[in-house]
């Protein structure tokens, strides 16, 4: 999460880099928060001050990096790890992959950006239904609804991005990425206007017995018992 908050901005300040995949190890993209580790927030929720700032600098410097950003979703995008995806400038997911923001199911609001951009991309109608279930969404469902660029047959995943990254690299990679620049401009006064009040939503949450509850019921593998406490 620390690495995260400084990568962008070091790639930033590298001229040598034009391009930027972004992608994960194993079967996942980002399987959202660790249950162990939520449950360390719960018990000293002081940690929230740090995390909030790494997470408002990771999201904000992922729009302000020069470099065009492409999410490649290997696997499943949830949590922040969904946030992360939607954040970069172009997203190509496997066929078999999914996305979703499942804040809510363990009690906890969606405040790590996922509430401004969410409705920036498929609308407030939508982003509302998405957010407040925390439904995973099929790859062909994202794209078919324009939450994500494309989903492929995850066999042609590689090189399908390698593809367009090196049509990217090989075009007016000056004017591109002024382009984005101009692009992003509108979403970073969103963005900016919406992180500090939704992350501090987030710290409130996670001070409520639903969220404890959601907690345990992850680690216990069984469906949450929530009191509106």
């Amino acid at each position: 999460h620390e690495e995260l908050s400084q990568v962008f901005e070091d790639i930033n300040r590298d001229r040598t880099i034009d391009i930027i995949i972004l992608t994960g190890a194993g079967r996942a993209f980002c399987a959202g928060g660790d249950a162990d580790w939520l449950q360390e927030l719960i018990d000293d929720p002081w940690e929230w001050e740090t995390l909030s700032e790494e997470g408002k600098r990771s999201m904000m410097a992922i729009l302000d990096c020069r470099q065009p950003v492409i999410a490649k979703l290997n696997g499943a995008a949830a949590g922040l790890g969904a946030t992360l995806a939607l954040y970069c400038d172009v997203i190509i997911a496997a066929d078999t992959a999914k996305i979703g923001d499942p804040h809510v199911k363990v009690g906890l609001t969606a405040g790590d950006g996922g509430s401004a951009i969410w409705p920036y991309l498929i609308g407030f109608a939508r982003a509302r239904e998405f957010l407040y279930t925390g439904e995973m969404i099929t790859a062909d469902r994202a794209a078919e609804m324009g939450l994500i660029n494309r989903s492929v047959p995850a066999d042609d995943l590689d090189r399908v991005v390698d593809s367009f990254a090196d049509e990217l690299a090989n075009g007016a990679i000056r004017a591109i990425q002024w382009t984005k620049q101009a692009i992003n401009a509108p979403l970073k006064q969103i963005v900016s206007a919406n992180l500090d009040y939704s992350l501090s939503l987030e710290a409130k949450s996670n001070l409520t017995e639903d969220h404890q509850e959601g907690i345990n019921a992850l680690k216990q593998k069984r469906k949450p018992v929530f009191k509106g406490k």
